[in-house]
């Protein structure tokens, strides 16, 4: 284990099954031991990377039991699918809507995220994780959650005993041992998933707010980081106007909503901490030594595909009713794809989704080789 070596994991929905992929292909080139002394993960992300914390004296090991555990996935080991659970949802939102708030209901989700809290409880070792941390095997541990009572970005960590609550503006962290509620509350996409209580306060997806995802790596101690992210590598693109135009379906609106809050945040971090990496180069060790900064080395892995226009093609492999109710929304497997993307448990895009990672993984081994012996120039991101 490098105690300065981090691995951040951010995420969304089922588009974290692509990070499982690239874990299995880091493990395959690194020690029996877990490389990363701090992991930090948001949304799904911490999903993966708390299964893989929880096995950190067994890399290779935990990583083939996480992808074991999400090709095993299916819709209903997330959320409940059957009709008259749908129904009963359905009915709820709209007795609270329509009757304005006086007709009763309680709805705040879409879904009923009761199986995944079933499906973590039994798949992730969260006992272990202070145990490694006591034998030396990790340096420290985090999830971070979005408040719905201030709306700051919370990191729950855990860690060696020299590590300290940090705060900065809209974030903060706070010690705690790592339970299944802090990972739901973690992966809780807004809307969709219901707010997960910890300590008595509800949560949301940890992305929401999490502005600076490198930051709770960095605070533990990271002077290398490994960021897995879920954005496909492809340079931004200017519109081509429909004939005729359209007005996109609630669906797309929501799709464009979550693709800001999961796909943004890494790539943006990435480059700002880029920009401090080369402004430090270019400085001289007498200035530099005037600033509390240091150049921190970073190396980003990303799918080599659209993960969302992956997930149109599964449309028809999702649950009947889970169907209807999109399709009501304009995700009609020609058209939100993006939304999809979050939502399609299915085997077949899961599948594909881990196949994807190893393979982008793999092809990069030798860079990634090269960044793990510590020859990776400080200002260089991978994309």
């Amino acid at each position: 284990m490098d105690p300065a070596l981090g691995l951040v994991l951010t995420g969304g929905g089922a588009r974290a099954a692509y990070q499982v992929g690239a874990l299995r292909a880091l493990a395959e080139q690194t020690c029996a031991c877990c490389p990363f002394g701090v992991i930090a993960g948001a949304s799904a992300g911490a999903i993966n990377g708390t299964a893989i914390a929880g096995t950190a004296d067994d890399f290779a090991g935990g990583a083939a039991r996480l992808e074991a555990t999400w090709r095993a996935i299916a819709p209903d080991s997330i959320y409940a699918t059957d009709v008259p659970r749908l129904a009963e949802i359905g009915a709820d939102w709209l007795r609270q809507l329509a009757g304005g708030g006086h007709l009763g209901g309680h709805a705040n989700a879409l879904l009923d995220t009761a199986p995944l809290r079933a499906l973590l409880g039994d798949a992730l070792p969260l006992a272990r994780i202070p145990e490694l941390i006591a034998a030396g095997h990790l340096r420290g541990v985090a999830v971070t959650a979005t408040s719905y009572d201030t709306g700051a970005a919370v990191t729950f960590f855990d860690g060696v005993p020299e590590l300290e609550p940090w705060q900065r503006t809209g974030r903060i962290a706070r010690r705690a041992t790592l339970t299944v509620d802090h990972v739901l509350a973690s992966a809780a996409i807004p809307v969709f998933f219901p707010p997960i209580h910890v300590d008595g306060a509800p949560y949301a997806d940890g992305c929401v707010r999490l502005t600076a995802p490198l930051s709770p790596a960095i605070r533990m101690g990271a002077q290398r980081i490994i960021g897995i992210g879920i954005h496909e590598v492809t340079p931004p693109t200017v519109p081509v106007p429909a004939d005729p135009p359209h007005s996109p379906t609630p669906a797309e609106i929501a799709g464009v909503l979550l693709d800001a809050v999961f796909l943004d945040s890494l790539e943006a971090d990435a480059e700002r901490l880029i920009r401090i990496n080369t402004t430090l180069a270019a400085m001289t060790p007498a200035q530099r030594r005037t600033l509390s900064l240091r150049p921190i080395p970073l190396l980003v892995l990303q799918p080599s595909l659209d993960l969302g226009r992956l997930a149109v093609e599964q449309y028809h492999q999702m649950p009947w009713a889970l169907r209807y109710l999109l399709a009501g929304i304009g995700a009609d497997g020609q058209r939100g794809w993006d939304l999809l993307s979050y939502l399609a448990f299915v085997p077949v895009y899961i599948d594909r989704l881990i196949d994807l990672g190893y393979r982008d993984t793999t092809a990069r081994r030798d860079e990634i080789a090269r960044f793990l012996d510590g020859d990776a120039a400080p200002a260089a991101r991978a994309g």
